[in-house]
């Protein structure tokens, strides 16, 4: 009797020891099921490549990263990103580059050229990092002598640098840029020196830069596509410059009380619904000029064309957004 109760035991606990098991089982597989919606695809960071500073990129479409402290950890030219053919640019210059500068596509990408009103974008970086964006300033005379794309400020006027900074990044007012340049630096010309010595922090080895605006007076300056790519890098990790950037109609109030409605100058960035903005260009000499970016299909792109024409620098230019993002 002792034996078959032994017996009856000895099969009681193998029973409850497969019921254990298979509940382990049970549990290890339900925890692996999510009802949560998958996130969004976003590249890898590179080797040695740094996080994206000033608290992430949470709640922002922009999803670039700082191009590394030492370069030469990261490739410089990234995989094609997809089979398409290389998009056919006929303007002098061109670079396309990935999130974290890596070169997908690039013509004549380190000629020497004006860049026209693109290197705004070194302007508003100069003004953001100094801060005090909801401080106040007071127009002078000085800061209206400027042609031929003007806000129409007045002396005496007084605006926030953060209202004058989104108009200029929107409408590219040059009367805005030497007003900026001028509170920043005392002048126009000392505010050159300023954007010189940012642009080599940036990486910017190729430029050199004489006013605040892109017009040719005084002459001297240049840019390459290559050096432009950086800039648009850094200007997309401002938040109030990728706010001004991918605004495409804002209502700018005067002083006086009147408004004036600015539409953004970039038509890529009104018809390519994947583009995120940054800065146009033109003058006699420099041609169009365009510094775009795209995200989409977990990809993040900027694109630079120099020496082109309306419309080919608006058309080239989504051609090569289209070509990094692989759509």
């Amino acid at each position: 009797m002792n034996r078959r109760l032994r017996v009856a035991r000895f099969f009681r606990n193998v029973r409850n020891t497969s019921h254990t098991v298979l509940l382990i089982i049970s549990m290890a597989v339900l925890g692996c099921q999510s009802h949560e919606t998958p996130a969004v695809a976003t590249p890898q960071a590179p080797v040695g490549a740094s996080q994206y500073p000033e608290g992430g990129n949470q709640g922002s479409r922009f999803p670039f990263s700082p191009v590394p402290a030492n370069p030469d950890q990261v490739a410089q030219t990234a995989p094609p990103p997809s089979s398409k053919a290389e998009p056919n640019i006929t303007a002098k210059a061109a670079i396309l580059v990935d999130g974290w500068g890596r070169v997908i596509y690039e013509k004549n990408a380190d000629q020497r050229l004006p860049s026209a009103s693109t290197q705004k974008l070194l302007l508003g970086i100069l003004v953001a990092e100094r801060g005090n964006l909801n401080g106040s300033m007071t127009i002078e005379e000085p800061d209206t002598w400027a042609e031929p794309t003007i806000m129409g400020i007045k002396p005496g006027q007084v605006y926030t640098r953060g209202e004058l900074l989104k108009a200029v990044l929107i409408r590219s007012s040059n009367d805005i840029a030497r007003a900026l340049a001028r509170d920043h630096s005392g002048s126009v010309s000392n505010f050159a020196g300023a954007m010189n010595q940012r642009a080599r922090s940036l990486g910017m080895t190729n430029s050199y830069f004489t006013n605040a605006s892109g017009l040719p007076t005084p002459p001297g300056q240049y840019s390459t596509a290559r050096d432009l790519s950086k800039l648009g890098l850094a200007a997309l990790r401002k938040p109030v410059i990728r706010d001004a950037v991918q605004t495409k109609t804002h209502t700018f109030r005067f002083s006086n009380g009147t408004t004036k409605s600015l539409s953004n100058t970039n038509q890529v960035l009104k018809h390519f619904p994947y583009c995120t903005g940054l800065k146009t260009g033109y003058t006699n000499a420099a041609g169009r000029c365009l510094i775009s970016s795209a995200s989409g299909n977990g990809r993040s792109v900027v694109a630079v064309i120099l020496g082109s024409t309306s419309p080919a620098v608006w058309s080239e230019s989504e051609a090569l957004l289209r070509y990094g993002l692989g759509i």
